[in-house]
């Protein structure tokens, strides 16, 4: 099996962090701006992609402000049944963001044009929660 993990340092405090990676008006600045998500376990957030809303995601868990786990439930067939991490720590002048896409069955185009965009993700994250305004799908020029 195969990972995707990338780190981020935010400059705001982790309860922020979290909260921009569970609430719908953080993840819509983040990620993408058509979406349907609870911070709750068991919920399956959605997430649209001009797709949609094909891709979804389960909620596992959650331990605020620290650990944030998803099961991909549908989407592309390389991401089914795959895991989304985010281990989030609150340091003395920064927070760090690891971010763990696991689970991944084979090593393909496709793994390697998501590694890129998870590292975008997470600088939008980081645009975000330091500025106010991130980068979401709908809003990238690339």
């Amino acid at each position: 099996m195969y990972n995707i993990e990338h780190i981020q340092y935010v400059k705001a405090t982790a309860d922020k962090v979290f909260d921009a990676l569970t609430t719908k008006a953080g993840l819509a600045e983040i990620w993408t701006e058509k979406l349907v998500v609870k911070p709750e376990a068991g919920f399956i957030n959605e997430f649209d992609f001009n797709d949609n809303y094909n891709t979804r995601f389960k909620v596992l868990a959650m331990s605020r402000p620290n650990r944030i786990r998803w099961e991909c439930v549908d989407s592309d067939q390389e991401w089914i049944g795959t895991f989304l991490s985010f281990d989030i720590e609150q340091r003395q002048k920064h927070t760090a963001v690891v971010l763990k896409h696991s689970n991944w069955r084979e090593l393909t185009e496709f793994y390697r044009y998501c590694n890129y965009n998870w590292a975008w993700f997470l600088y939008s994250l980081k645009l975000y929660c330091e500025t106010g305004e991130g980068a979401p799908f709908q809003r990238r020029h690339f």
